[in-house]
């Protein structure tokens, strides 16, 4: 079965988010536990996690992915930078065992001087500091790229996950693999950059796909997403990738704008659209 859904909000309780993931037509999906934009831990209390289990049986919807907080900076060589990464992280994992929620998504960050080996340690040593719950497992998410950044190459991957003690599996970004240069917008494309990725990461620890067109043409380092097929990916591209024998029992989670009068349900529908039975 087809497993596709939006990222959802949280607001006035967790369990909003499994409703307005159903009004979607989603079946799976994503969630920040707080504001991103800030150091905040998630405040769910119990009967609010409870519900938000019941409701995502009720309704057969996941896997749940947590996004962590876009301040957390795995690769960062300063202490106190580092020390608030590793304990957002760890909030956010154990506020996934709480909502039952399968996986926590973070970016690797920028390595700001330390370099691309130094900052990849630094990842991987942050994460091994990390207890994270049986039942949940932290997601690695390919970035587009840009300064220091890290995560747009799939040998930064491989590397941190060579490095660390902690069993992490990956997400890969549509958008932003096109950002950083690994070209989707034709079905040659798509079997290209995939077979890279199995090559150096391996299918086997893919847990999650963002699902993104791109408003930017291909190793721009520009994250900027765009609607399914209506990007400089474009339909062709979308339809090889969703329609990939890899891909096919993936979880998609979409980031698409609202906008032009298209929201997540326009872009689950064309999601649907573009699947071949």
């Amino acid at each position: 079965m087809l497993k596709v859904g939006a990222h959802t909000s949280i607001a006035g309780g967790a369990y909003n988010a499994v409703e307005e993931q159903v009004e979607y037509g989603g079946n799976c999906g994503q969630i920040f536990s707080h504001s991103p934009q800030v150091w905040q831990d998630p405040n769910i209390e119990d009967a609010e996690a409870e519900r938000f289990r019941e409701l995502s049986e009720d309704h057969d919807v996941g896997p749940w992915v947590i996004h962590s907080s876009y301040l957390v900076n795995l690769c960062t060589p300063k202490a106190d930078l580092r020390e608030k990464s590793v304990d957002s992280m760890q909030k956010e994992v154990e506020a996934a065992d709480k909502l039952g929620v399968e996986y926590v998504n973070v970016h690797l960050g920028a390595h700001t001087g330390a370099g691309v080996d130094g900052g990849l340690d630094n990842a991987a040593s942050a994460l091994d500091e990390l207890d994270v719950p049986d039942g949940v497992t932290v997601l690695v998410e390919s970035d587009a790229g840009s300064g220091t950044k890290l995560g747009d190459q799939f040998d930064h991957l491989a590397t941190v996950r060579e490095r660390t003690d902690q069993e992490i599996e990956f997400c890969l970004d549509t958008a932003h693999l096109f950002a950083a240069g690994y070209d989707l917008s034709t079905p040659a494309a798509v079997d290209e950059t995939l077979a890279a990725f199995d090559d150096v990461v391996g299918f086997g620890d893919l847990a999650c796909v963002h699902l993104n067109d791109s408003k930017h043409e291909c190793g721009t380092n520009k994250d900027e997403h765009a609607h399914v097929g209506e990007g400089e990916i474009g339909v062709e591209g979308m339809r090889a990738f969703v329609n990939h024998e890899a891909i096919r029992d993936v979880p998609l989670v979409l980031e698409t704008p609202t906008e032009d009068g298209k929201s997540f349900a326009w872009n689950v529908d064309r999601v649907h659209e573009l699947r071949e039975a």
